[in-house]
């Protein structure tokens, strides 16, 4: 039904919301990514055909119908977040939360819906305590989270705007109505919302920026090219919240005065995608979107613009390049795209994140905003946990919050009690940070004061196995495969850095590779034209401060500590296990080993190439890899 009135759209909230309470029970199942690999699809045909079976299943629609009230509907949801513990379902109203649940749970789940009882087997287990856990808000890893850009995430079902109008969808787009573009400029101005991409720009002196300069066109632009290794914040509220992030974009169309917006999402997002244009589809038939939004006169539009999965696009510049058609490269600034952006216009672009905070600060206003986070970073942060911990997933903290509750209260500690080593945050652009940097608080200003940064929220935790020379290298190959080759520092800058470091997990490298390192790092981080180049030396500068050590490990003793480093590892020969069979000899490819039958034979460690033929082949286990 087209909504041509906000007091239209009000009486459709309220409908939806007294709809939504009284329906009687809900199995929500987590359909997000990681869950979806474990099998969480066949978990709700299982649990929709075990309701059928009862006659009890309803469907999304009839909630929301006149006598749709009263069933029991298994809905599938955007992601939960622990998906570690995956598949998940999650019983509401009682927010029991089962963990690793499989087709063959599915009748005792629903036989418990009626029995007032619990699965106990599924549900998540202290690992200390070995205390069974029920309710969701209990269990660690939700217990200091603090969600608005994922609050509904996991909890509605992402493809019904009902579901979305029902949790108090859009009423930050009525508020933004109310004040108009200067009250909706200066309520996000007022709140300090910093981009949530990895510059920290406050997201209102964009809005303000644009809104003031007199254009015949203006546009928003949604940066969703999500690029960091491991990160999957923005996909997961497109696929779990889309119409969050529409709300978020009308906002901002309003408040600069732009009719057009464009959602960069990647090709690599093909679920996101379906999603967006089934939300923009649903925004269009209430009125939501399109000409005279509810008879305000105020008109927007949106398009989705799906891009190559080139990381240099995620560059303000470079992105627009690639919406307008051509390679995407960066261009020096200024001018700034929110005075000359899309089509030589006026263009604010934010990323997912920055604008799906955008309705609950309207809605709820710039204080309460501000009464979360910090005083310099206020809001909230999504990171995706990943690496050598207990509990990987999606997470939303406050900021200020820090490492060590992200990772040993959330994350659960280091994975089989093995001892912490560092943490990688903030993806390629950011740092490596060590164990002193625990109690470090994570806003923008903290992390950037120990060369590291908040980023888009990738944070990759790693225990002793890891080298950190081989994370600075893995880091610098994806940065050099991904420079877009315009500008000489950043193209040859990490070409080389990426060849010294090359040369040093390989047992090539010597001291004075390590002033090259440093030297060429703070050159590209000078002079490169855009963040992907000035960010590019970041790993390779803190883990070099952090962790010097290491590195001279490598370069002087020719020792991988971590003993992951193939070119550092020596085979070696047990004088008290060798038979002298000479079958390692025969196998060498280069004659490194040398001895006389039915004697100890020994290996000429300048010859070894490290190739392992000799231990593959001895039958007495005489051959021995070393770090």
């Amino acid at each position: 039904m087209m909504m041509k009135t906000i007091e239209q759209l009000q009486d459709l909230m309220s409908r939806c919301k007294k709809q939504r309470a009284a329906h009687k029970m809900r199995l929500e199942i987590c359909a997000g990514g990681g869950c979806t690999a474990s099998g969480a699809l066949q978990v709700a045909a299982a649990l929709e055909a075990e309701l059928e079976k009862r006659d009890l299943r309803t469907v999304v629609d009839s909630i929301y119908s006149e006598d749709g009230c009263g069933g029991t509907a298994a809905v599938g949801t955007g992601c939960q977040g622990f998906c570690e513990k995956g598949p998940l379902v999650r019983v509401q109203p009682a927010e029991i939360l089962y963990t690793h649940v499989t087709t063959d749970d599915a009748a005792a789940i629903v036989d418990s819906l009626f029995n007032d009882t619990v699965v106990e087997r599924l549900l998540y287990e202290n690992p200390t305590t070995k205390q069974r856990i029920a309710k969701e808000s209990h269990i660690p890893f939700y217990k200091l989270q603090e969600k608005i850009t994922l609050r509904n995430c996991g909890r509605i079902a992402p493809d019904e705007v009902r579901e979305y109008l029902a949790t108090g969808g859009y009423q930050g787009l009525i508020k933004a109505l109310q004040l108009g573009p200067e009250g909706t400029v200066r309520e996000v101005l007022q709140s300090n919302l910093r981009g949530r991409g990895g510059g920290g720009f406050p997201a209102g002196r964009k809005w303000s920026i644009a809104a003031g300069v007199e254009a015949d066109q203006k546009y928003i632009i949604c940066n969703a090219d999500e690029g960091d290794p491991g990160a999957f914040m923005d996909r997961s509220v497109m696929e779990g919240d889309p119409h969050r992030l529409l709300e978020g974009m009308i906002i901002a169309g309003l408040a600069i005065g732009a009719s057009i917006g464009y959602i960069y999402v990647r090709a690599e997002y093909p679920l996101a995608i379906d999603r967006l244009e089934a939300a923009i589809a649903e925004a269009e038939a209430l009125g939501l979107l399109g000409k005279n939004i509810l008879g305000t006169g105020f008109s927007f539009q949106l398009r989705i613009k799906e891009g190559a999965g080139a990381f240099v696009c995620g560059e303000e510049s470079a992105l627009i390049s690639s919406i307008e058609g051509r390679r995407g490269m960066p261009k020096p600034k200024p001018p700034f795209p929110a005075v000359s952006g899309l089509f030589g216009k006026p263009t604010v672009i934010n990323n997912v994140e920055t604008l799906a905070n955008i309705p609950d600060i309207l809605q709820f206003g710039h204080e309460w905003f501000c009464s979360l986070g910090t005083e310099a970073s206020p809001g909230t942060k999504t990171f995706a946990l990943s690496g050598d911990i207990e509990n990987t997933g999606l997470v939303e903290v406050p900021m200020g919050t820090t490492l060590r509750q992200l990772v040993f209260d959330i994350g659960g500690g280091i994975r089989g009690g093995e001892q912490f080593k560092a943490v990688q945050i903030g993806g390629p652009s950011g740092g490596c940070l060590t164990e002193t940097h625990l109690d470090l608080p994570v806003d923008f200003d903290s992390l950037q004061s120990v060369g590291a940064m908040v980023g888009s929220g990738g944070l990759v935790v790693m225990d002793s196995s890891t080298c950190i020379v081989e994370v600075a290298r893995f880091f610098m190959n994806f940065t050099q495969m991904e420079s877009c080759g315009k500008c000489v520092p950043c193209r040859e800058g990490t070409r080389r850095m990426l060849e010294i470091l090359q040369k040093i997990v390989e047992g090539r490298g010597s001291i004075e590779d390590l002033d090259h390192l440093q030297e060429i790092g703070a050159a590209v981080r000078i002079g490169s034209l855009c963040g992907l180049g000035k960010t590019a030396p970041n790993p390779i500068l803190s883990t070099m401060n952090y962790f010097r050590k290491e590195y001279l490990s490598h370069v002087v003793d020719k020792r991988c500590p971590a003993g992951v480093c193939k070119g550092l590892r020596r085979y070696v020969i047990d004088e008290q296990g060798c038979k002298g069979c000479s079958r390692c000899a025969k196998a060498c490819p280069v004659d490194a080993i040398s001895g006389t039958i039915r004697q100890p034979y020994i290996i000429d460690q300048d010859k070894c190439i490290k190739c392992g033929a000799c231990k593959d082949v001895c039958n007495f286990d005489a051959v021995e890899e070393v770090a």
